[in-house]
């Protein structure tokens, strides 16, 4: 729990920051870069700790991945540029990749199916903690201090948390010699990266060779096609193909377009309260705190209705309310009350809670001990990869927008990455001006959340409810 509420706090406190760090580096252009980037990572490496954790153990494999974590956290907080940014968040996702997939499948590995449910309301008060003090500090070191020390606020929960698992955590399971699986490690990396880089690179203004991006493409899935081929005969397979049944497959694309939704949200969202409506970073983070409450409550109470209603029923009510509170984003204005802000939030904090609490119960219990590790770590990949090409595809349709608008009113040339540069307000692109763009643009980025959630609440009723059957009754 402590490991996971340093993976909490980060993304809470990071995004609270962002505007402020894109703004004075001069960087708005790079702001998916700097998600994509340590999503991108963190998804190369998600499936190796994976199976790392089934073969040499869950301790010892979440230690590596925390201390890479906070190493990269202070390189971030030591950064002095953009480029050197984005370079560390690189290195902080490689550790990131370890701190979700290892946590729940610990998780999966102490508790029974019946405790589960209770636990993943546990679990979802460590991110309403995370995400209440998150954004609160990271606003007030915004604001009074300086964005270098959202970072270093992981150092200690991360160094506690190294300690805690070290120290408590005891493992039984029959130490033996593995053969690791490094052509599937490597095949499936390079096509991971293939792939995102292929998603980055798409609709970007600076673009000079598109033939790279279809390369990208390309390779991607060639590279898919040699990971399968591989897989059917590896001995220990970093992806069982066993794991890819029917409803884990449903589980697995609700997952991928769910995450994009919250990727969106907690991008963006910031974006418009801060640079839109003109608030602080610190009353930013405090809009987006109910989030975390009503996310809280739904998984407590949502899990418990799971042995009666059955994990479909679950699912499509939740991702209905996630597809609702979607639309509530678009009355949002120039001159919205932040109270409208913040029951978007709270709705969409319900969706966000049914839906990951239950996906997670499915996938873990859909396998046994073994490739526990792998299951979970190939839905958490699935879930990095929804926020990576989320984030990318509604960066650039914000870019896009923005140079739009500006060519509407002819203004031309001007560039998304240096908005509020001093020539430009110099030259006459005022804030107002700025703010109109950044409204009109964070629309069109609100309507692209709604198609991803009409598709999740889609695919919602492809899913099947198995564990109706095999759960106790709640009251029980």
């Amino acid at each position: 729990m402590v490991a996971m509420f340093l993976g909490a706090v980060e993304g809470t406190v990071v995004t609270t920051a962002m505007p402020t760090i894109v703004r004075e580096l001069h960087g708005f252009q790079l702001i998916s870069w700097v998600f994509s980037v340590y999503l991108l990572t963190s998804a190369v490496s998600t499936p190796v700790y994976g199976k790392l954790a089934d073969l040499y153990g869950r301790k010892n494999t979440l230690s590596v991945g925390i201390i890479i974590f906070i190493v990269g956290s202070t390189l971030c907080g030591l950064s002095g540029n953009m480029v050197h940014l984005i370079l560390f968040r690189a290195l902080q996702g490689l550790g990131a990749g370890a701190i979700f997939t290892v946590t729940y499948t610990i998780v999966g590995d102490i508790f029974s199916l019946a405790e589960r449910a209770k636990v993943q309301g546990w679990l979802g008060t460590v991110w309403g903690i995370a995400s209440l003090a998150g954004p609160f500090l990271g606003g007030f070191l915004i604001d009074y201090l300086s964005w270098h020390w959202v970072f270093f606020i992981n150092l200690p929960f991360g160094i506690l948390s190294v300690l805690l698992l070290k120290r408590n955590l005891v493992e039984r399971f029959a130490r033996k010699k593995h053969q690791m699986d490094y052509a599937g490690i490597l095949v499936l990396s390079l096509a991971i990266m293939a792939l995102l880089i292929g998603v980055l690179r798409v609709g970007n203004s600076q673009e000079q060779n598109p033939w790279f991006t279809y390369t990208s493409f390309i390779s991607a899935a060639v590279l898919v096609g040699a990971l399968y081929l591989i897989e059917r005969k590896a001995e220990e397979p970093v992806i069982p193909l066993e794991i890819l049944t029917r409803d884990n497959t449903a589980v697995n694309v609700i997952s991928f377009l769910v995450a994009a939704v919250l990727m969106g949200a907690d991008v963006y969202l910031p974006i418009y309260i801060q640079n839109v409506l003109g608030f602080k970073a610190t009353l930013s983070g405090l809009a987006m705190a109910p989030m975390s409450l009503s996310w809280l409550l739904a998984s407590v109470f949502l899990a418990k209705a799971i042995p009666r209603l059955g994990e479909r029923v679950v699912t499509i009510f939740s991702t209905f309310i996630l597809l609702g509170s979607c639309f509530l984003l678009l009355a949002l204005g120039m001159k919205s009350s932040l109270f409208l802000v913040v029951i978007c939030v709270f709705v969409m904090g319900i969706g966000f809670g049914g839906s990951f609490t239950t996906l997670t119960i499915v996938i873990q219990e859909s396998v046994g001990y073994h490739q526990r590790g792998a299951a979970t770590a190939f839905n958490s990949l699935v879930r990095t990869l929804g926020q990576t090409i989320g984030v990318s595809i509604l960066g650039t349709l914000l870019n896009l927008k923005i140079v739009q608008y500006f060519n509407h009113i002819g203004i031309k040339g001007v560039n998304p990455d240096s908005l509020y540069a001093k020539a430009n307000l110099a030259a006459g692109l005022d804030l107002d001006k700025v703010k109109e763009s950044l409204n009109f643009s964070l629309h069109h980025v609100f309507l692209a959340i709604i198609g991803l959630s009409i598709l999740s609440w889609f695919f919602s009723f492809a899913l099947r409810s198995g564990l109706k059957k095999r759960l106790p009754n709640a009251d029980e």
